[in-house]
């Protein structure tokens, strides 16, 4: 990607429709939509929609007071990649002819990924991770053929903020 990955995490009302304005507000804008994940939350009046852009941060501005705009969005937050926890999920099928079958697995198992089904000659895995994970292995797992790949795209959710250890106090 060219500038610098951008990622909101964009509260909305849970009600048909609000997924397909926020999204045309990004293609009337131009703006490439790198990956997007939409979930209710655990208030099922509201969902929260993860959107990672690639854009400069003047017209990020922008289209963050025009998605205020629109009736349905709660709360827009831009969560800096330092500051916040990320995750994605990747299910792939996999050649893996017996010749080749443990050395797939091992692969699997060093990134701590999961086999979900076997066939004679495949494979279908699933791993979950930050997206870095992710993409390296999905690198190393291309070399083996790949017959089928999905990847959710991102969510993402603040860091818990830690309280510094408090100071002991000596009862005498």
């Amino acid at each position: 990607m060219g500038g610098k990955q951008h990622i909101l995490s964009v509260l909305v009302e849970n009600k048909a429709g609000v997924l397909a304005r926020v999204a045309s507000l990004f293609a009337r804008r131009g703006f490439n939509i790198y990956s997007l994940a939409v979930a209710p939350t655990d208030d099922e009046r509201f969902s929260r929609i993860t959107v990672v852009v690639d854009v400069e941060a003047t017209p990020l501005e922008q289209i963050t007071k025009q998605l205020f705009k629109l009736v349905n969005v709660v709360k827009i937050s831009e969560l800096e990649p330092a500051a916040s926890v990320e995750r994605e999920l990747l299910l792939c099928t996999v050649r893996a002819d017996p010749a080749v079958r443990g050395q797939v697995i091992e692969l699997v198992q060093i990134f701590e990924g999961r086999i979900l089904a076997v066939g004679t000659d495949v494979l279908t895995v699933s791993l979950e991770g930050h997206p870095g994970k992710v993409d390296d292995f999905e690198e190393l797992i291309r070399t083996y053929g790949i017959v089928d790949l999905q990847r959710t795209g991102r969510v993402a959710l603040p860091k818990l903020v830690r309280r510094p250890p408090t100071k002991a106090l000596r009862v005498s």
